[in-house]
């Protein structure tokens, strides 16, 4: 019985990178011709017939809007994958593709306490940044400060 015991963890253990490995080929299959977008940032996308309607799987993740017949603007609101459909006066598919929002990592540092992370924006002075994953209290006092700076600014307009 042993024998057998052993002989399938040595087989579970020859198996795993297989699995994992063809695992990653499914997802790379998967965004290989997807579309990129960097959360809080918009893209230009431009398509080749006019379109009527525009479909995100989740729009939580990110938000497509139409520019003009042929372009559309899309926006990382989230990091995640989702999809993109776009479809003409016909109903007829023009796009359907993965839509992926990453994280943005360029001028920004992370600072990671234990479990708790917080990130900055270093342009070139570091100042706290609103980052999805963050610590709660750093990025509730982030989120604080600029909406009682926007209502300032907003206050002068009046």
């Amino acid at each position: 019985m042993k024998t057998v015991y052993g002989a399938l963890a040595a087989l579970a253990v020859l198996l795993t990178p297989l699995a994992a490995h063809a695992e990653a080929a499914d997802a790379g299959a998967e965004t290989a011709d997807a579309v990129i977008v960097t959360v809080d940032r918009a893209r230009v996308f431009r398509i080749s017939r006019p379109a009527a309607t525009i479909i995100v799987g989740n729009p939580s993740i990110a938000d497509a809007t139409i520019e003009d017949d042929r372009t559309l603007v899309l926006t990382g609101r989230s990091f995640g994958v989702t999809n993109l459909i776009v479809l003409d006066v016909k109903g007829d598919p023009i796009v359907d593709q993965t839509l992926v929002v990453r994280g943005h990592e360029t001028n920004t540092v992370r600072i990671y306490r234990r479990s708790d992370r917080e990130t900055l924006a270093c342009a070139p002075v570091c100042e706290p940044t609103l980052t999805i994953g963050d610590n709660d209290e750093k990025f509730q006092f982030a989120s604080q400060q600029i909406q009682q700076r926007n209502a300032l600014s907003d206050g002068n307009k009046q």
